[in-house]
């Protein structure tokens, strides 16, 4: 019988299978119950059914408890046939395991898996250093499940040690986005080569998932109205600043906020040093004279050789120190002496 069970082994492990350790099971299982009813006493309480599944379970298992075991000599050889074939079965199903494991390594480092995430950000796009420190910055700014997204010339996983999914292939086919789950994705950055492959990812971006909040990194900030065509959800910010991609992707809006600062017309900041003459002034103070008389906020103030970005209301700042203020135009120098003194 062990001959027949190991010829029988070796044409199952041909099969790749689950299927292997569950008909090992019922065969030996099969076969040695009739073989230890012949072999054992029928006093042996062994070979009732509601026993012997129980023996033959912790036999195979090799655990062996013991309540229950064979008297005879031939019974003997029966529980030794049941424990070869319990060993032959755990190792179909560790091996069976071990390549699953393995098959499901390779296919993660070779970016062939598809995500089943939701409410999770994808970058789309790869360039080394760069892309690791954006999704490094994610990462730390605990935005959730991130995936990066990378063209065929990216082989492997470029960062396999941290908790990013990956998936390869080319950016402007909609089955690879799926994978990527940009359907399901709250946020999607398009991080690409050029300007050009940047808007043609989008329009896959926008077909797959109109919803989604989708922000693209531009080399020439005069191709954001073509992005635009694609949808008014698109957020273009300059390439060369990561940050602010970044601050975009997790604040929708800021990048608009920063960009109506800088341009021309627009509230804008400024930074006014108070008098040396004046005495030391509250920070709430200086908020509420300010956005009462001039529509006017402050950002920061710098004393004592320290910046303070977003001073508490009630910290003191002395005479010299310096304002940093968000308002309609620049203030004098006598306006704020005016205000100090109301």
């Amino acid at each position: 019988m062990p001959y027949l069970l190991a010829r029988l082994l070796a044409r199952f492990t041909l099969l790749s299978s689950w299927a292997t350790p569950v008909i090992v099971v019922v065969v030996v299982f099969a076969t040695s119950w009739p073989l230890m009813t012949l072999a054992e006493p029928a006093e042996n309480a062994i070979v009732e059914a509601g026993n012997y599944w129980w023996y033959f379970v912790v036999t195979a298992s090799t655990v062996g408890y013991g309540d229950h075991y064979p008297t005879t000599a031939l019974g003997h050889v029966v529980g030794t046939y049941i424990i070869v074939g319990g060993i032959a079965t755990l190792t179909t199903v560790f091996t069976k395991l071990a390549s699953v494991l393995e098959k499901a390594k390779g296919r993660r480092i070779q970016g062939g898996i598809t995500v089943t995430a939701s409410d999770h950000v994808v970058v789309l796009g790869y360039t080394p250093g760069r892309t690791d420190r954006i999704i490094g910055q994610l990462l730390a700014e605990d935005c959730g499940k991130l995936v990066l997204c990378a063209w065929d010339d990216v082989s492997t996983h470029p960062m396999p040690e941290q908790l990013v999914d990956f998936v390869r292939g080319d950016l402007t086919e909609e089955d690879v986005l799926r994978r990527a789950g940009v359907e399901r994705a709250h946020a999607v950055l398009i991080d690409a080569r050029d300007d050009n492959e940047a808007l043609a990812i989008a329009v896959t971006v926008d077909h797959v998932n109109p919803e989604t909040h989708v922000v693209v990194a531009l080399r020439d900030m005069a191709r954001t109205s073509l992005l635009h065509y694609v949808s008014s959800r698109v957020h273009c910010v300059q390439w060369h600043t990561p940050r602010m991609l970044i601050e975009e992707l997790t604040s929708p809006g800021i990048a608009e906020v920063y960009s109506e600062l800088m341009t021309h017309g627009g509230a804008s900041t400024y930074t006014i040093t108070l008098p040396e003459s004046a005495d030391p002034v509250l920070v709430e103070h200086c908020q509420t004279a300010l956005g009462r008389r001039h529509g006017a906020t402050l950002l920061a103030a710098r004393a004592d050789g320290r910046l303070i970005v977003n001073p508490d209301w009630q910290t003191k700042l002395p005479p010299g120190a310096v304002l940093y203020y968000i308002s309609p135009h620049r203030l004098t120098t006598t306006e704020i002496t005016r205000l100090l003194h109301d």
